[in-house]
């Protein structure tokens, strides 16, 4: 489960004990707890910014074939070190609140339960193959992991080149890593305002037409959807496979594909996209196995700003680029690829904000 990711929000590790039990035929329960300030306390420091107080579900097996699922959430922590940017948005409740869990458990639960009808039938009004779709779905959730450990730097060991101008710059040496491309990768994120809403700037991003505002792939056209995988009910939860109008090359002659995957609720979106080599895809689409191919994703997240009283909505912007500079792991990082990595952000930020006519 997703939560949202902000480049200016710093990462809180926590360490939690969880109890499980089944309480009666038909209901369960599932309760964590954090055990920091207990085992900092026994190390003579009892300090800790964020914790979870019992907090967890309850599920209950329903007649009609579904679960009734209750969620109590309850976590502490401290403000003060929380970006003021963020600080509405924590406060709503959106994202840290029993609501957002449930959407996220309802959003998963809708995704397998399109997956399993989907192979039980063997009917897909996607033209796409059953077994083509679950290796699809496994992909773009792959991906959508990549991309969210490269902006918050959970996985793997990041090293930091540059930290200002609301600008985070993170370089890593991938060494055969299954399922992405070695060298070094430079993680470019930052976080801007943007002065309309959520689902204002959800449908400007996914809009294949307007694309060329931000993206430089299409410089050359408009995208071309080959296929679409939704991954429940409601707009913006889908996969997509576009096709670029970049000319074939050498060392791409089938041309370039662009998988995307899209998630919102009503807390915010996510929007996680990478180029992937047509005979890889196409293998995929045949329901082949998917975990060797090599993706390297960038993205957005969108949260609302929360800002009361404001009088006119607007949204919070996180751009996360992960961009291969190198395909030799030995080399260094050259000032050139840390520019031209900045470069990029400030014109796909320019291009969005001339999109929506913001200037």
């Amino acid at each position: 489960m997703h939560q949202l990711y902000l480049e200016c929000r710093q990462m809180r590790q926590m360490k939690f004990v969880r109890f499980c039990k089944q309480h009666r035929e038909d209901v369960w329960a599932v309760v964590d707890v954090s055990v920091d300030a207990l085992l900092q306390g026994i190390r003579g420091n009892a300090s800790v910014s964020c914790r979870r107080l019992p907090s967890g579900f309850i599920v209950k097996d329903m007649p009609n074939g579904y679960s009734k699922v209750t969620w109590i959430e309850h976590t502490e922590y401290d403000e003060n070190i929380v970006h003021h940017l963020y600080r509405p948005l924590l406060r709503s409740e959106m994202i840290l609140g029993a609501q957002k869990w449930l959407t996220n458990l309802q959003r998963q639960c809708e995704l397998f339960s399109v997956i399993m009808s989907s192979i039980a039938s063997g009917e897909d009004h996607s033209a796409l193959h059953p077994c083509g779709k679950k290796s699809i779905v496994k992909l773009a959730q792959r991906m959508t992991r990549s991309f969210c450990t490269g902006v918050c730097a959970t996985v793997h060991k990041w090293e930091v080149v540059q930290n200002c101008d609301n600008t985070k710059l993170m370089m890593r040496k991938s060494i055969g890593n299954s399922g992405e491309p070695s060298g070094v990768i430079l993680s470019a994120t930052t976080t801007v305002w943007m002065p309309i809403s959520p689902l204002q700037l959800l449908e400007f991003l996914q809009d294949e037409k307007t694309r060329c505002h931000w993206d430089v792939l299409s410089q050359d056209g408009p995208m071309q959807q080959m296929l679409q995988v939704s991954k429940g009910q409601g707009l913006g939860n889908d996969i997509s496979l576009l096709r670029t109008n970049i000319p074939a090359s050498n060392g791409n002659p089938n041309g370039m594909l662009i998988l995307q995957e899209t998630c919102t609720d009503a807390s915010g979106s996510l929007i996680v996209h990478a180029a992937v080599e047509t005979a890889a895809m196409t293998v995929a689409m045949n329901g082949g196995d998917s975990s060797n191919v090599a993706v390297l994703p960038s993205g957005f997240a969108i949260v609302p700003d929360c800002i009361p009283d404001s009088g006119t909505p607007g949204s919070l912007l996180t751009l996360g680029f992960q961009i291969l500079v190198s395909n030799l792991p030995a080399a260094q990082l050259t000032m050139e690829s840390v520019d031209t990595v900045k470069s990029l952000i400030e014109r796909t930020i320019q291009g969005i904000k001339s999109g929506i006519q913001c200037d």
